[in-house]
């Protein structure tokens, strides 16, 4: 039988040349660019807006920091002062000493760009007109493209409400606080942040007796069963409780939990990893059938265009946008090349746009920690055939150094951080 680790290698390599020719497209368009841009001046330069500089929007303002021509800027509106790294959140919610580095600086994205062509405003996106994006702060900026990328909202351990990451850091260090004087702790919600985040709490607290509680009948129900297996038999391994098909009622205040067959439990601490809502009513004003009724998603069309005939000018994407892929990313960053490129055809006057095809095997892999060390990659290919990685190679920090240097920030501010 072939091992898992060959059948990972035998299913990337035939797309690395791919890869290969799009990264060196791109930089030999980035190098033609240098040299042919320049800064317009003051009241004469159109305006690409993007609504978000996560994952995704960091993506898309990065490229069209590379291709944007003469008389056009790129402004990234983010209502945070650092890209949030989420993926961290569950384990720095639990492990004291590296929380501050799950808040990476926005200098990356500056860093070469030319004069002229990038423009940051930390602020919130209120409202979206037919040209204009309205502030919190009041201010009104004028577009002649949209990107929304502004993904979707909940509440740690998956994302933080403090936009500044000094405060934000307090929020991860206020989590931690409770989870070191719980003796008794619940976490609802058996997805991915739920598994992380119960097995990190079970593997540094051992003494800590702690229950995930999840609605379905497996955990990590959109997965396949080699993933799930691993998962249910780590947990209990570990001594983690598992309460399957229980659905809790969150809206109380206290301790208690009342499950739907009467059940009642108290616990120390509880912590809902349940459900995000998408960032979408940004547009409710300008276009509202661009909003699905259903999943309050952002209707798009394969351009990634928004569905509304009436603005080929807007584009949106990632977790806020109904765009068929997978809610990853990995997925959101693919997509920004996509939005990107088709942004670039329209200023050309081509109507030879891009399409989406999502690559759900690659775009939807999905890494996860399960404790201290133990780290699991996880494919599953189009023929259904599973791919899956153990390994004990995980560190403690979640390898947050390499992040920081993909996303372009300075090493030298991340090692400051540590002193």
């Amino acid at each position: 039988m072939i091992s898992d680790h060959i059948l990972l290698t035998l299913q990337v390599l035939p797309i690395l040349p791919t890869l290969a020719a799009t990264n060196l497209r791109q930089r030999i368009s980035a190098f033609i660019h240098e040299r042919t841009y320049q800064a317009p001046p003051d009241g004469h330069v159109k305006n690409v807006i993007v609504i978000g500089g996560s994952f995704g929007g960091y993506q898309a303002v990065k490229r069209l920091t590379k291709t944007l021509p003469t008389g056009y800027r790129v402004v990234l509106v983010e209502k945070n002062s650092h890209l949030n790294y989420v993926f961290a959140f569950p384990r720095f919610i639990v492990v004291k000493g590296h929380e501050q580095n799950a808040f990476i600086p926005y200098s990356g994205i500056s860093k070469g760009a030319l004069e002229g062509i990038f423009h940051h405003i930390q602020d919130t996106a209120m409202e979206v007109t037919e040209r204009f994006v309205e502030l919190k702060s009041g201010a009104r900026l004028e577009y002649e493209y949209l990107v929304i990328a502004t993904g979707s909202s909940s509440k740690l351990p998956s994302k933080v409400s403090s936009t500044e990451s000094k405060y934000a850091q307090q929020e991860l260090r206020g989590m931690q606080d409770k989870i070191r004087q719980a003796g008794r702790i619940a976490i609802v919600g058996g997805g991915a942040v739920g598994v992380q985040l119960v097995s990190d709490i079970k593997d540094f607290y051992p003494e800590k007796e702690v229950t995930l509680i999840h609605s379905r009948a497996q955990l990590l129900h959109s997965f396949g069963p080699r993933l799930r297996d691993l998962i249910t038999e780590t947990l209990t391994g570990m001594g983690v409780t598992l309460r399957l098909n229980a659905r809790p009622d969150l809206s109380s205040e206290t301790n208690t939990l009342k499950f739907w067959n009467g059940d009642e439990e108290m616990y120390d601490l509880i912590i809902p990893c349940t459900g995000q809502q998408p960032n979408s009513n940004i547009i409710s004003t300008v276009s509202p059938a661009s909003i699905s009724k259903e999943t309050s998603h952002i209707l798009v069309k394969p351009t990634l265009q928004v569905m509304d005939d009436r603005y080929p000018y807007i584009f949106a994407f990632g977790d806020v946008a109904a765009t068929g892929g997978p809610r990853m990313g990995r997925a959101a960053m693919f997509q920004a090349d996509i939005v990107v490129d088709n942004i670039q055809q329209l200023i050309a006057g081509s109507r030879n746009l891009c399409v989406y095809k999502p690559k759900f095997w690659f775009e939807g892999a999905i890494k996860l920690t399960l404790g201290k060390n133990r780290v699991a990659l996880y494919i599953q290919q189009e023929n259904g055939q599973e791919i899956l990685v153990d390994s004990n190679l995980g560190h403690e920090d979640g390898d947050v150094k390499s992040q920081w240097a993909f996303f372009g920030a300075d090493a030298e501010e991340l090692e400051t951080r540590k002193i």
